[in-house]
Formats: C-alpha cells, sequence, structure tokens
C-alpha cells in the first residue's frame, strides 16, 4: 500500500509552482530573444507554435472526456479487471488524442500534419526503388547537396520514412492514414507503461499510473507526431524486456530485441532508451535466474533490424555523424545554446504537466529511502531513468526547440510518477486544464 504523509503536500504544490515560474521565464526571456535577435526560430517560445485563440469540433468531445477522466479515471482503473485494464488506458489514451487534435479540425489536426514540406510523406515517390534508395540514402543528408532529404526524413534513420512508405504501398496512403497510424500506435504507449509499472513495481502503482497516462498534455502533440509512434515502439521494447525478465519468456525477449533495433532505425536520440532498459534490468535482477537463456533470443531479435539495414547497404554511423553536420547547417546552428539548455526543461514540463513536476520530489524521496516503501522505490527508478535521459539529450546540444515532440518517448515514462500523488482527482484537473488550454490558445506546429 502506497502511504502519503499529509505534511508533503504543500512541497507538491511548491514544486509545481517552479515548472510555472520555469515556464514563465521560458516564455519571457524567449520572447525577447527572439525580438531583438530572431535566433529561436519559434513564433512562441518555449513552444513552436502560433498564438491562435480557437475552438473547434474537437472542443466538445476534449471537455466530456477530460471531465469523465477525472471524475471517472480513478476509480476505474482501481476497479477494472486487469486484462481489461491496458486495453481500456490505449482506447482511452487515442480518444483524448484525437479529440484534441480535432480541436484544430480534421484538416489541420491529423491529416496535413505529416504532409508539410519537412515531413516524411514530401519523399514517398522517391522510394519507388527502396533497395536503391536506402544505398544511396546518406548521400541526400547534408544541406546543399542535390536532392537533399527534408529535415525530418534527414534527420531520422530509414526506418521513419519506409513505415510510411509502406503503409502507401498497402494502400493506406495520404496525410489521413498516416496521421492516424501515429495516433492509433502512439497512444498504445499508455499501455506499454502500464504493463512494465506493473512488472516491475506492482499492481496498485500501476493502477494508480494509468489515469495519469492517459490524461497528459503530451497527448496534444501525440496527435499527429511520428515521434508519438518512435514512443510506442520504444515503450513496448522496454514492456517486452520487462515480461521477458519477470516471466523468463524466450519470447518476449526476443520481442524486446527486435522492437529494440527498430526504436534505434526510427530515431537516432532513442539510444539513450537503452538507460531505462538498465533499470528494467536492475529491477528484474531477482527475478532473473534464467539470465543466460534469455539473452540470445534478445540479441537475436536486436540484430534483425540493423542486418537487413545494413544488408541493403545503410550505416547507421555514418548517417548519424552527417546528420549532426546537417544540424548545424540548419537552424540548429543558429539556435542559442545558452536558452534552450533551460528551456528545453520548460517545454518538459508543459508536456507532462504540474502534476508530475510535483510528483517529482516525491519520487525522489522514495529512491532515497527505498526500505520506507519499495514498489515507490521501483518505479522511482524507471522515472529516473528516464529523466536521465532526457538530460542527457538536452545535454548533447542536438535537441535545442521543438523537444515538445523530440522528447515523447522519455514524456511517457515521466507520468508514471503521477502515481505516488495524494488526491488524484485535483491533479488530473490541472493536467487536463493544462492541455485544453494550449491546444485552444495555441496552434501547435506538430
Amino acid at each position: 500500500m502506497i502511504h502519503h504523509p499529509p505534511h508533503t503536500s504543500r512541497r507538491d504544490l511548491y514544486a509545481a509552482a517552479a515548472a510555472v515560474w520555469l515556464v514563465t521565464a521560458a516564455v519571457l526571456v524567449g520572447r525577447h530573444i527572439q525580438d531583438a535577435h530572431h535566433t529561436l526560430f519559434v513564433h512562441w517560445p518555449p513552444l513552436f507554435a502560433d498564438w491562435d485563440p480557437h475552438v473547434g469540433p474537437g472542443t466538445p468531445a476534449a471537455l466530456i472526456l477530460a471531465a469523465a477522466g477525472v471524475a471517472y479515471g480513478p476509480p476505474l482503473a482501481a476497479r477494472l479487471p486487469w486484462r481489461a485494464l491496458p486495453w481500456a488506458v490505449w482506447a482511452a489514451s487515442a480518444a483524448w488524442i484525437v479529440s484534441l487534435a480535432l480541436i484544430d479540425g480534421w484538416h489541420d489536426g491529423i491529416a496535413r500534419r505529416l504532409t508539410t514540406a519537412n515531413e516524411y510523406l514530401q519523399v514517398i515517390g522517391r522510394f519507388h526503388d527502396i533497395p536503391a534508395t536506402l544505398r544511396g540514402f546518406d548521400g541526400h543528408i547534408l544541406a546543399g547537396v542535390p536532392g537533399n532529404w527534408p529535415a525530418h526524413v534527414a534527420g531520422h534513420p530509414p526506418a521513419a520514412t519506409l513505415t510510411f512508405v509502406l503503409l502507401d504501398r498497402i494502400g493506406l496512403g495520404g496525410g489521413g492514414w498516416a496521421g492516424m497510424w501515429c495516433v492509433v500506435l502512439g497512444a498504445s504507449a499508455a499501455a506499454a507503461v502500464l504493463v512494465t509499472v506493473r512488472a516491475l513495481a506492482g499492481e496498485p502503482l500501476a493502477r494508480r499510473a494509468a489515469p495519469f497516462l492517459v490524461l497528459a498534455p503530451a497527448a496534444v502533440w501525440m496527435g499527429a507526431s511520428a515521434d508519438a509512434y518512435f514512443a510506442a515502439v520504444a515503450a513496448w521494447a522496454l514492456a517486452c524486456l520487462a515480461l521477458a525478465l519477470t516471466r523468463r519468456s524466450l519470447l518476449w525477449a526476443a520481442a524486446s530485441g527486435l522492437l529494440a533495433g527498430l526504436t534505434c532505425y526510427l530515431s537516432y536520440g532513442l539510444t539513450l532508451i537503452a538507460l531505462i532498459g538498465l533499470a528494467v534490468l536492475v529491477l528484474a535482477r531477482a527475478d532473473l535466474r534464467a539470465r543466460p537463456l534469455l539473452v540470445l533470443p534478445f540479441l537475436a531479435g536486436l540484430a534483425v533490424v540493423p542486418v537487413v539495414f545494413a544488408l541493403y547497404g545503410f550505416n547507421w554511423w555514418t548517417a548519424y555523424h552527417l546528420l549532426v553536420t546537417r544540424y548545424y547547417q540548419g537552424v540548429g546552428g543558429t539556435r542559442p545554446y545558452s536558452y534552450w539548455i533551460w528551456a528545453n526543461l520548460a517545454c518538459a514540463a508543459i508536456i507532462t504537466g504540474p502534476a508530475t513536476a510535483a510528483a517529482l520530489p516525491r519520487t525522489a524521496g522514495s529512491l532515497l529511502h527505498r526500505n520506507d516503501d519499495r514498489p515507490a522505490a521501483r518505479l522511482a527508478l524507471i522515472v529516473c531513468a528516464a529523466l536521465a535521459g532526457l538530460l542527457i539529450a538536452d545535454l548533447s546540444g542536438m535537441s535545442k526547440a521543438e523537444t515538445e515532440r523530440i522528447w515523447l518517448p522519455f514524456a511517457v515514462w515521466l507520468l508514471a510518477a503521477g502515481a505516488l500523488l495524494p488526491r488524484p482527482r485535483a491533479w488530473l484537473a490541472a493536467q487536463v486544464t493544462l492541455a485544453l488550454l494550449i491546444n485552444h490558445l495555441l496552434l501547435t506546429g506538430w
């Protein structure tokens, strides 16, 4: 059972207030820098967004889902049979993401998102010969070369673009199908985190985390961003690893390896998800008496995607180094590191919401006092591993701005910290209020 000492409630409010001050500072300082120097390349710093108060067809559904989620989310999460809960979380998360996206309308909220100049669908026609395109992929990463890739295609390994190419090949072409692919798959990340938390920290904490995984401000950017899809693949790789270790399953181990390999070929930065994987290994060590038997299927699965791409002529390391050069050829070389090193954290505070900020001191306390509450300490280790990955990405200088979507794969794990909070309805109300305000007051770029 999780105990919540009443004297720490004020500390929760202080932590949430600190996040508000961080975001306020990022807005005010960013506004000054952009107005004076025009070096941020965002219109509403720290977010890639424009001020545009509006309502849309998704507004009624979003308001209803928000109210219902706050009122009924915690008791439903506590009472539903476990077999039904991950599916319910997936469905509720998808509904919340779609309702928020439709505030901007079907066209602007979903169908157009992946068809703009820098997005993946712009190059579908160039993959008519997939093997030849993969062999020459590196030659189009740098800016200035003939036929250079758009920013998002150049900025990711080719598995990201190939996903949409293959969707097109099976008759699911166009922005609508691509957008819904990201929404539906992205929503499953909440279920994956839920499964992992249950396997490693126990069912009570997983149930308490469920409403926070669903009603997240991050949902604003999960509809429809390819990073939501990446987040789901990474999350399921970790969920399968947790299941493999706790159930000693060769099948789950192979599945985890396969998804982990795919994750690295969807986004270079998601190699940092290995930090959460390390936390999973640490937490499962007591259950891991069959370690040697699980290593081989995991490694076999892990090798599949890299081997396939290598056989087709794509070199991950070469492409990554070219990407670093491309990054500094563009706005990444102009955006000031001195601002984004801390303003990125303001973006993280926005997408994870005040509840996560409030829960982080409890998370640190649980980790430092492991004997006081063992399940909470186990959850805290997962959350802190995700936070460590996010901080390393921040320090790298390769994530200056737009982190409200880029860091979704880390954010979904931070949301689980909400399980440590007392009075969940009050914090869920804060979460949905923030999401609704963002989507109604701003026109987000992703």
